[in-house]
């Protein structure tokens, strides 16, 4: 790509990679379920309104984080339902009613607030302790919200706490749940849709399927489930270039703090990337590695906000301006966000949404 020889740090985003894991997640859900798409926090990253004009015809509805998104959303063309996954703040909520939006709601004096004409999303609590009504007391609940003159029941959630870390746990949370909408149903009828399942929901355990799912992280290529990963094609690749290259001696400080010292003579890259770009400084001192020349090369001190130094000993033809990979694949190698993730002490998830705005997004 010759025209981003100037961009200091970038990131392609390969949208036909975000079809085929919306694709994924569809195979699995099964014809009679909808995928609403989660594109909140900028599409993790992404790009929130690319990524929605992408999975257009593979999404039934779209999740956002609050009004703010879910305006930018709407006013960008996309068409299909929007849903705020998260709670309004009292002075949001009349204008969330006129623009048809789909709030979460987690009481029903919350539920009242909005007014006639709104679409609520009943958030129940099954263990994750954020939002939502508890469990024991959500059908008592629902049925007063249900009662309310002109108001609209899209939906009844609940959220997985543990679906990538406790199986047993959430077997039996989505147990008791299943039998808690047949409750539900019997006591509340109504054209209400039900979803609990994110993606590691979608990935393990699909046969709680119900009306909706919500796909997030597996979206953009990374799985939750490790043995999942197969499946999903990474939609972003984060690139920068050797900015500076070096011949240190042995015993040559690197970086703040002057926690790696050279045992040995050794060829040092600067690259132009840093914890400003999203690259987290965290990683620090565990074992940070990029690709450059299709091999591994380790990470050297500590991250600075702009720059970071990278011992490329291993790759003897390196030269300025050579491209390096920090997020995706080289040649025949390859680092996930979820190894970033790990190194760092973090998730995924965080390792994409904080992705600076400075780093330029190349959808491909």
């Amino acid at each position: 790509m010759d025209s981003l020889g100037a961009e200091r740090c970038w990131a392609e985003i390969d949208l036909g990679a975000v079809r085929h894991n919306a694709r994924v997640a569809r195979e699995r859900l099964g014809p009679e379920t909808e995928l609403l798409a989660v594109v909140k926090a900028n599409g993790y990253g992404h790009g929130m309104v690319k990524i929605a004009r992408a999975l257009q015809t593979e999404a039934a509805l779209f999740g956002v984080a609050n009004l703010h998104e879910a305006n930018e959303l709407r006013g960008s063309g996309v068409t299909q339902p929007i849903l705020l996954l998260g709670p309004a703040l009292p002075n949001e909520r009349a204008e969330i009613r006129r623009a048809g939006f789909i709030a979460s709601v987690s009481s029903f004096r919350e539920a009242a607030a909005f007014g006639p004409g709104a679409q609520v999303n009943f958030a129940i609590d099954t263990g994750m302790g954020r939002m939502g009504c508890w469990q024991d007391d959500a059908i008592a609940e629902l049925e007063k919200i249900a009662a309310l003159p002109g108001l609209i029941l899209h939906s009844v959630s609940t959220h997985l706490p543990v679906a990538d870390e406790d199986a047993a746990f959430t077997e039996t949370e989505l147990a008791q749940f299943a039998e808690l909408v047949r409750q539900m149903r019997a006591r509340v009828p109504g054209a209400y849709k039900v979803h609990v399942l994110l993606s590691a929901g979608i990935l393990g355990f699909a046969k709680h399927r119900f009306e909706i799912a919500r796909a997030g992280l597996m979206l953009y290529g990374s799985s939750p489930l490790p043995g999942a990963q197969n499946y999903l094609q990474p939609a972003m690749t984060l690139k920068t270039h050797i900015a500076l290259l070096r011949d240190l001696p042995a015993g040559r400080s690197v970086s703040y703090g002057r926690t790696f010292t050279t045992r040995e003579p050794m060829r040092v890259a600067t690259i132009s990337a840093g914890y400003a770009d999203g690259y987290p400084r965290s990683i620090s001192g565990r074992d940070g590695i990029v690709l450059i020349g299709g091999k591994r090369c380790a990470v050297l001190g500590r991250v600075t906000m702009d720059l970071m130094m990278i011992d490329v000993s291993p790759v003897p033809t390196a030269q300025l301006g050579n491209e390096v990979v920090l997020i995706g694949r080289q040649g025949e190698e390859e680092i996930l966000a979820s190894e970033v993730a790990e190194r760092a002490g973090t998730i995924a998830w965080e390792i994409f949404t904080g992705i600076g705005g400075r780093v330029r997004r190349v959808y491909l």
